[in-house]
């Protein structure tokens, strides 16, 4: 009973931290033609509520697909159907196609916000609060203090409730597979992963651990025993999940192709805006959006994507462990991110903060105060690198050959403070005028080294031994 008052004043916390972000602006407040993602989701509800489910996503007379058209797969739409109907039946002239475009007002506002925050109360939240509880390692103490930490975390917390977005639609379905294939229910694990999957295409980023973990796991078990039955179970649910999500476009498959289309847009390009991955990177030196043909950029990202999330797949193809299937999907989102074809800097908001980003959406006093607040207490809470040695850190067999990043030996407080200096230089300073995007340039390359150094950690472990464990040998 103690534990589960901790854990629900926890909650409460991350519900009163989730608010007071709410409070501040958002992405495109007050600013026309386009405004913001804000609005983005505001006209998808007009859309859905307004159109016949065959022009969603295409472009018609009544569908600007320029005008913030519908690019995510089909949950999304559902999902913003049911807040059309809520919203119309509080106040009409939220919803009224075409004159409702760039409506803002402070009813609205609230409306929006409590959307966010009703979609993470059934989705987002009891799934965090179970998996910390059931499968993270520790006291009861140190999993609540878990608990805290990850409702606490900011980048989720900017993106969804400051700038405005559904995320933890999509990261709550997933996290929710996850459970489910830790606590051993496979097929319950497939179907919340394909309803993450059809919320949002991002998620393509922890595709593959899943297809590896349960393959490996089908193998393993016997592909002429229990292993086939296994496997044909995971099949007929991701099939059946799949088939009810696209149920109403695959009457006309080129509705369906149309929907495919929207949700993988490559006429946007290799990447967009300053993300902090190898090919914006690269492009400082070599502009190679210029060099190459969209068809070799497509060619060449997949190929690097692919080269990049191998070995940790097959690492986990062999050995379909719990333990290594999160470290896969840590490896695999990585390897997306660094290298896959039109990576948008939001999809990184698991591992970091988006500075640029918040800038441009005035929040800048919530990022300060949450980033400061988080890191605070993720280190009087947890203090997770605290007298650890090499091998703790699963370092033990590579030091000498000196392949781990500094930052990642004991020395995590010199990437704070250093992505902290620059954020402050990014706001006290103004760039010179023949480089005016000097600081968002500096921000997304030392961020870019971040994650490739944490990449190539996280790699190395997943093909070390795994810690000793009890709760291990469950999963094993």
């Amino acid at each position: 009973m103690q534990t589960w008052s901790l854990v629900s004043m926890c909650v409460l916390l991350g519900i009163v931290v989730r608010w007071g972000v709410s409070l501040n602006s958002y992405s495109g407040a007050g600013k026309p033609p386009m405004f913001g993602d804000y609005e983005a989701q505001r006209h998808w509800q007009e859309v859905t509520y307004n159109l016949p489910l065959q022009e969603w996503y295409s472009n018609t007379t009544e569908n600007d697909l320029n005008y913030w058209g519908l690019d995510y797969p089909p949950l999304t739409a559902y999902h913003s159907l049911v807040c059309a109907y809520v919203a119309k039946t509080i106040n009409p002239e939220w919803v009224d196609l075409h004159k409702s475009r760039g409506y803002e007002s402070p009813a609205h506002k609230l409306f929006m916000r409590a959307t966010v925050l009703v979609a993470d109360l059934l989705i987002y939240i009891p799934a965090v609060v179970l998996y910390c509880l059931y499968l993270t390692d520790g006291s009861t103490k140190k999993k609540v203090c878990t608990v805290f930490c990850f409702l606490l975390y900011p980048g989720l917390i900017l993106i969804d409730y400051g700038h405005f977005q559904y995320n933890g639609v999509s990261l709550g379905f997933a996290l929710w597979g996850v459970l489910a294939l830790g606590l051993g229910w496979d097929a319950l694990g497939s179907l919340a992963f394909c309803l993450a999957l059809n919320y949002k295409q991002m998620e393509l980023y922890h595709a593959l651990p899943f297809f590896c973990y349960l393959l490996g796991k089908s193998v393993k078990l016997g592909l002429m025993g229990r292993g086939l039955f296994l496997l044909v179970r995971i099949a007929s649910t991701v099939l059946v999940t799949f088939a009810l999500c696209w149920l109403p476009f695959l009457s006309d498959p080129g509705d369906a192709m149309q929907v495919v289309r929207r949700i993988f847009p490559v006429a946007r390009g290799l990447f967009e805006d300053k993300v902090a991955n190898a090919w914006c990177s690269l492009n400082i030196l070599i502009k190679i959006r210029s060099i190459l043909s969209s068809d070799s950029q497509i060619y060449i990202s997949f190929a690097c994507t692919l080269l990049a999330v191998l070995p940790s797949c097959v690492r986990l193809l062999m050995k379909p462990t719990f333990w290594q299937f999160k470290l896969a999907l840590v490896n695999s989102s990585l390897a997306f991110f660094l290298f896959s074809y039109q990576v948008h800097e939001k999809s990184i908001l698991l591992a970091a903060f988006i500075l640029p980003l918040f800038l441009k959406d005035g929040l800048l006093v919530p990022y300060a105060v949450t980033s400061l607040a988080f890191l605070f207490f993720s280190i009087y809470l947890l203090s997770a690198l605290e007298h650890c040695s090499e091998e703790e850190l699963r370092l033990g067999a590579f030091h000498n050959a000196n392949v781990i990043p500094w930052f990642i030996s004991g020395k995590c407080c010199r990437s704070s403070c250093t992505m902290a200096g620059l954020s402050v230089v990014t706001v006290a300073l103004v760039p010179p005028t023949h480089l005016p995007d000097l600081f968002p340039v500096l921000v997304s390359s030392t961020a870019f080294l971040h994650f490739l150094g944490t990449f190539i950690y996280f790699n190395i472990v997943q093909f070390s031994e795994p810690p000793s464990r009890k709760s291990q040998k469950k999963n094993d």
